[in-house]
């Protein structure tokens, strides 16, 4: 676990700083600087482009994880990374054919509601594409046990880029308009520098051969794109889905609460970089002994850290809002049920890791797709009723029943659970903190109640793991920072 949570702590560091900056952007530049419509507009381009980049990639990203360290024991790592590059251009040129004879269907389809959104079909194309390449070259990168860098072309590079943007919006220099296909070249230029990154990591020659085991890499490629755009579909389509049944204003007003949903799960966005390939390399030798340790740890320091998060933003949550325009504060609702489904998503720690590095995937992406399909239907009928509360519904109860369909069928197939003695103290203390600060209410500035509250509730919870011996990794850890 040493080089996990040292890249952990690292690619959190770096995660946070990112979501500091996407707070500044999502909840005070875009909020203030652009019109409802335009933000939501923006949220619209992003979410979709998010729904194609899984098929655009074709599924390469989890094939670089799960084949890379057996192919290079066996020096025949070069057709793997030819193919990693060529078969995600045997999608996009057909797509780009398609959407240019097609593009008036095509805007008619994604504009729902709002006619706005016909106008930047290419955006969405484009982004997507940048996307998935981005994708691929940082798998590349994590293979090679280097994802730091890529965490911050991930986390912070684009964020500050529309900082700048959003700065230069706000002084006139360009229009709202303009700044969208701004935000396109972002994309670009990141995946060149992502690129030239993990090139110089493991270099690529290009051999036009089939590497062994072709037709194995080529069915789990084809099949693993069923996982990535199940994944993507069940946090990113209810926003798409907004834009059908209600105004588009709308979609800035859930991407607020979205975003701080999201920052729940940044620890365990960060320790996935560096545990799925060491789970791939793991299950590759068979070392099941190895899984379980990774498998519990992770999940039991993951739980204690998002756990903190969670209930901070909750108690927070009613000073938050007060720092924001009058027209973003209906997500009390969204921003809970989000939650916890990112609570959750944290709390299987590479669940989901075990299950596209072995030989059951098919079997997920099969219950995938049927949940999926529940997500969209529940989004249709949820959404014109509830409006956005129901958006966040319909992801609770998908996201949650496919969360659980995964820990069970690993318990079944494997034996390994993330369930321990200690995960029961983890939510004891999770609920005794909440219910000790939730009738406070400090009578200051909002920025000064949300620092305060922030550090007796911080003070009472991590002094609470301490005492208890709660996470030998986390413990370890906030032993070494109290002691520096």
């Amino acid at each position: 676990m040493g080089i996990v949570l040292r890249q952990t702590a690292v690619n959190t560091a770096i995660t946070y700083l990112g979501f500091a900056l996407g707070a500044v952007n999502t909840l005070f530049l875009y909020t203030r600087v652009m019109s409802d419509a335009y933000f939501g507009l923006v949220g619209v381009l992003i979410s979709t482009a998010t729904l194609l980049m899984p098929v655009m990639s074709f599924g390469i990203p989890n094939t670089l994880v799960k084949y890379y360290s057996a192919y290079k024991e066996r020096a025949d790592l070069q057709p793997l990374l030819t193919l990693a590059l060529a078969v995600p251009l045997l999608i996009v040129l057909p797509l780009g054919i398609f959407s240019f004879f097609a593009n008036s269907l095509i805007a008619d389809f994604i504009s729902g509601r709002n006619e706005i959104v016909s106008d930047y079909v290419w955006h969405i194309f484009w982004i997507g594409l940048f996307m998935a390449y981005f994708e691929v070259f940082f798998a590349w990168s994590k293979v090679c046990l280097k994802s730091t860098l890529g965490t911050f072309f991930k986390e912070i590079f684009i964020r500050l880029g529309v900082s700048v943007l959003l700065l230069l919006l706000f002084f006139g220099v360009i229009s709202e308009a303009g700044f969208l296909s701004w935000l396109v070249f972002l994309y670009g230029i990141r995946v060149v520098f992502m690129a030239l990154h993990a090139l110089r990591l493991q270099p690529f020659h290009f051999r036009l051969a089939l590497p062994e085991g072709f037709k194995e890499v080529l069915k789990y490629t084809s099949l693993i794109i069923l996982g990535g755009s199940i994944s993507v579909v069940l946090l990113e389509i209810d926003r798409f889905m907004i834009n059908q049944y209600i105004q588009i204003e709308n979609v800035a007003y859930y991407t607020v609460a979205v975003f701080i949903a999201t920052v729940i799960i940044v620890p365990f966005r960060s320790m996935n970089q560096i545990t799925y390939p060491l789970t791939a390399s793991l299950m590759n030798s068979g070392d099941l002994d190895g899984l379980k340790k990774l498998y519990k740890r992770s999940s039991l320091s993951l739980l204690a850290i998002t756990a903190l998060i969670f209930i901070g933003i909750l108690l927070n949550l009613e000073d938050f809002y007060l720092l924001l325009p009058e027209s973003y504060r209906g997500g009390v609702y969204v921003v809970l049920f989000l939650g916890l489904v990112r609570l959750f998503d944290a709390f299987l720690g590479i669940n989901t890791a075990i299950l596209y590095n072995s030989q059951y995937y098919r079997t997920l992406l099969l219950m995938g797709v049927v949940l999926a399909l529940m997500t969209i239907l529940l989004n249709a009928w949820l959404i014109p009723l509830l409006g956005l509360t129901g958006a966040a519904i319909a992801t609770f109860i998908s996201a949650g029943l496919y969360n659980l369909v995964k820990m069970l069928f690993v318990k079944w197939k494997f034996g390994l659970t993330p369930w321990s003695a200690n995960s029961l103290k983890v939510f004891g203390i999770a609920v005794f903190t909440y219910l000790l600060f939730h009738w406070i209410a400090f009578p200051f500035h909002p920025v000064a109640n949300i620092t305060l509250k922030s550090v007796l509730i911080a003070g009472v919870y991590l002094g609470a793991i301490l005492k208890f011996n709660v996470s030998e990794d986390l413990v370890a850890l906030l032993r070494k920072s109290l002691k520096n």
